[in-house]
């Protein structure tokens, strides 16, 4: 192991699944300013650019396919693979986001059994929350054992028995189960503040369900630090204080200078709206990040109210 964080930072190459999406493009960003040359996978073959420290691979999950290039060098993989949840769940579109993942993870452990895995320290995975039962009392730790039943707290079983099955290789395996991204750029957040942009914000059912945030950057930073630090296991992917619907709806109409007039939206309307994904709005997880901040990790952004004044303030600048 490199005797100091700048020495093991300067030696690092590390391979991206889901590179080009919302959370991948922070990291690699981040990884850049750092110094850590990156590699990234991409089912676009018009998408793959090589550059100095920026080189792409075709690869097709569905089909088992992988360039195995993709690992000359690599001392780390971040996997983020995965179709969007926020997506109407049709039974169809339901097959797309369960297999996306697994058929990910797949892929990248038999190309790894097909080749010398031995330069490689750090495998790295998102998860999500969505695995912890959908409660307004309980605040949940990595340890717990039992899962929310639903469609996503199915699919996050799945993928998660994938990344464990990662162990029987020589390096260390993580599992970062991600809550609510806050980023401008994607996600939930521009899909919050247009209807209170339009004068139509509302919490939705009663707003005291929970919301485990955490800000992109803060994201991005963790994974790192998780390779920095050689952690492994499960890490929470939240802030150190979630909010209810209530509190976040408020926060964002603040931060927008718009007020707040209409009625809570029932929960049969979402529901005729969306359909069954409509269980994302009302669904209720407040999560830790003790294990994380026990490890040393600083968050820049601990409040939820910091945390959308720096998402706006960047923009308005």
């Amino acid at each position: 192991m490199p005797r100091n964080e700048k020495e093991y930072l300067w030696c690092m190459k590390v391979l991206i699944a889901g590179a080009t999406g919302l959370v991948g493009s922070e990291l690699v960003n981040l990884c850049h300013e750092k110094g850590i040359s990156v590699n990234y996978l991409t089912t676009r073959k018009n998408k793959i650019v090589s550059n100095t420290n920026y080189n792409g691979f075709y690869w097709s999950p569905d089909e088992n396919e992988i360039d195995l290039k993709c690992f000359e060098g690599v001392t780390t993989i971040i996997n983020l693979a995965g179709a969007s949840i926020s997506k109407r769940w049709t039974s169809s579109y339901k097959e797309k986001v369960l297999s996306s993942r697994v058929n990910s993870l797949r892929t990248l452990y038999t190309a790894l059994e097909k080749m010398d895995s031995s330069a490689i320290v750090s495998f790295v995975s998102a998860s999500a929350i969505g695995i912890y039962p959908n409660s307004l009392s309980a605040y949940y730790t990595e340890d717990e054992k039992n899962i929310d039943k639903s469609f996503l707290g199915d699919v996050v079983k799945a993928w998660e028995t994938k990344i464990d099955a990662f162990e029987k290789f020589n390096f260390n395996v993580t599992k970062i189960r991600i809550g609510l991204v806050l980023s401008s750029k994607g996600g939930a957040l521009p899909e919050m503040e247009r209807p209170v942009q339009y004068y139509v914000g509302a919490a939705f059912g009663d707003g005291q369900q929970w919301q485990s945030w955490i800000h992109i950057t803060d994201l991005a930073r963790m994974f790192l630090f998780v390779i920095e630090n050689s952690l492994e296991g499960s890490y929470n992917g939240v802030g150190p204080n979630p909010v209810t619907n209530t509190k976040l709806v408020k926060e964002i109409a603040k931060v927008l200078h718009k007020p707040l007039f209409l009625p809570n939206i029932p929960k049969f309307v979402m529901r005729t709206i969306l359909g069954e994904m409509s269980y994302l709005l009302f669904a209720s997880q407040r999560v830790s990040s003790k294990k994380i901040e026990e490890e040393g990790f600083v968050f820049e952004y601990m409040n939820v109210c910091s945390a959308l004044e720096g998402i706006y303030d960047r923009n308005s600048r």
